[in-house]
C-alpha cells in the first residue's frame, strides 16, 4: 500500500520503530505514523470488453465466416478474424463471432 504524508505529501515509508513497532514515516518532515493494525486495500480494474478491443462492431462487417460451433447457442457458423496479440514468435490468436444474430457470442481459440 502506498500512503502519503498527510504534511508534506511526500511517500512514507515503512521502517520498525521504537519498542519493535512498524510504523510509516515521512523521510523529509518529523511526520510519524505508528501501525496499530492490519492494512489492506484492493482495486481490481475493469475488465475491457473484447469487443472494444477488436475494433467494435465495424471490425466485423468485413470478416470471413467459417463451420465452426458457437459454444453459447451451438450455430454451426461463425465469423472470424486472427489477430497477432503476443510476441511475433507467437501464433496468431483467432477470435471468434456467432454467425446468429441473436446470439452474437465471442470467444477465442
Amino acid at each position: 500500500m502506498l500512503l502519503f504524508c498527510p504534511s508534506c505529501s511526500n511517500a512514507l515509508i515503512v521502517e520498525l520503530g521504537s519498542s519493535n513497532v512498524l510504523r510509516f514515516s515521512c523521510v523529509v518532515c518529523p511526520y510519524i505514523y505508528n501501525i496499530t493494525e492490519t492494512l489492506t486495500s484492493r482495486t481490481y480494474p475493469a475488465l475491457k470488453e473484447v469487443d472494444h478491443i477488436l475494433g467494435g462492431a465495424e471490425a466485423w462487417k468485413n470478416a470471413d465466416s467459417i463451420d465452426e460451433q458457437c459454444p453459447k447457442c451451438q450455430h454451426p457458423r461463425a465469423y472470424f478474424m486472427q489477430i497477432q496479440i503476443r510476441s511475433a514468435d507467437e501464433p496468431m490468436t483467432t477470435f471468434y463471432r456467432c454467425c446468429n444474430f441473436d446470439c452474437s457470442h465471442q470467444w477465442r481459440d
